[in-house]
């Protein structure tokens, strides 16, 4: 039986990607669990000699988020044929500690509520990996030249997920906006 529901394994179709073996590991990591709402983010990158494929899924159920990463690896010398690599994590909602939606809006003068987004991107924050910014530290007088040391921020950095209506179309920017609406909500009451 699969955990994961007919409109994901649409989504994951048209996305292209691999979609039964992202079903599969879906499956796998959902353990049975009904999904509740879900986001299919594929992904493509060009690199100077190759074109690489990516595809991010994120389903809530009500008790987890399971998040799928996905990449293919071309044929080398090393490795005669073309391989995937699938990583799954689930991680229970008690544990998220944050989920951001940042909203880009074109002409923003004229936008009204509900009004479409240009793009979005999604972070959402468990606490597993952050990102560490550091620079120069000052002390303001701008004709010192003593060594004040660094200074940052951390930033949590779990996952983050950016869609464009450019890119993706208008669709798929509300598709994201409406799982992290459902996130959000999902993870209000679980500190």
């Amino acid at each position: 039986m699969r955990a994961t529901t007919p409109e994901l394994n649409e989504e994951l179709g048209r996305a292209g990607y691999y979609p039964e073996l992202v079903a599969d590991v879906m499956d796998v990591a959902l353990a049975g669990e009904p999904v509740a709402a879900f986001l299919v983010h594929p992904e493509t990158t060009f690199d100077e000699d190759a074109v690489r494929r990516h595809v991010t899924v994120l389903a809530l159920t009500a008790t987890r988020l399971v998040v799928a990463h996905v990449d293919d690896h071309a044929a080398d010398s090393d490795n005669p044929a073309t391989t995937a690599a699938a990583t799954t994590e689930a991680v229970a909602l008690r544990l998220i500690r944050s989920v951001m939606l940042t909203h880009v809006v074109e002409d923003p003068e004229r936008h009204r509520v509900g009004g479409p987004r240009s793009e979005v991107s999604l972070g959402i924050g468990w606490g597993a990996v952050s990102r560490v910014d550091l620079e120069p530290a000052t002390c303001g007088d701008p004709s010192c030249e003593a060594d004040h040391g660094l200074t940052g921020n951390i930033t949590p950095n779990d996952i983050m997920v950016r869609v464009s209506a450019q890119a993706e179309g208008v669709e798929a920017v509300r598709s994201a906006t409406a799982f992290a609406v459902a996130l959000s909500a999902a993870t209000a009451g679980t500190r």
